[in-house]
């Protein structure tokens, strides 16, 4: 995301934006919105200019999302809604970061929204009575 900041387009700053926008109104719908997760983050890949984070994201597609193999807002203790909803006032904090180019912020919004899906992956593991050594090792491989 800093480098994103750093290097980012108009056009690419308004895909991103484009992506916080309709992962709400997907989740207004009350969909999963897994597809429009993995647009925001590929399209901030794609700002960075650089080939290797784009073509490392595209390989491994939704599978960053780690609520494809688990939907961890299930075991959340609020709705799949509110869930989702806080999940994207993260978004817009890096949009926000990004957009005024302050690729400090934007890295610190990154890693705090990494963290804390990684927490919220941690907790659904739990509820879900697996592993949890084992299972975070294995789903958050694509996280890192």
């Amino acid at each position: 995301a800093g480098l994103a900041a750093q290097r980012r387009t108009e056009g690419q700053l308004n895909l991103i934006r484009s992506a916080v926008n309709r992962f709400e109104e997907t989740i207004q719908r009350g969909d999963r919105a897994i597809d429009v997760d993995f647009e925001f983050h590929l399209q901030i890949a794609l700002a960075t200019h650089n080939r290797y984070f784009e073509e490392v994201y595209r390989r491994l597609g939704t599978t960053t999302i780690p609520r494809t193999r688990l939907d961890t807002s299930r075991f959340s203790e609020e709705t799949a809604h509110n869930y989702l909803h806080r999940t994207n006032r993260e978004h817009e904090q890096i949009l926000d970061a990004i957009a005024r180019k302050d690729s400090d912020t934007a890295r610190a919004c990154m890693r705090m929204h990494l963290s804390n899906s990684r927490e919220r992956l941690r907790k659904a593991i739990a509820a879900a009575g697996l592993d949890s050594t084992a299972a975070i090792e294995e789903l958050s491989t694509a996280v890192v």
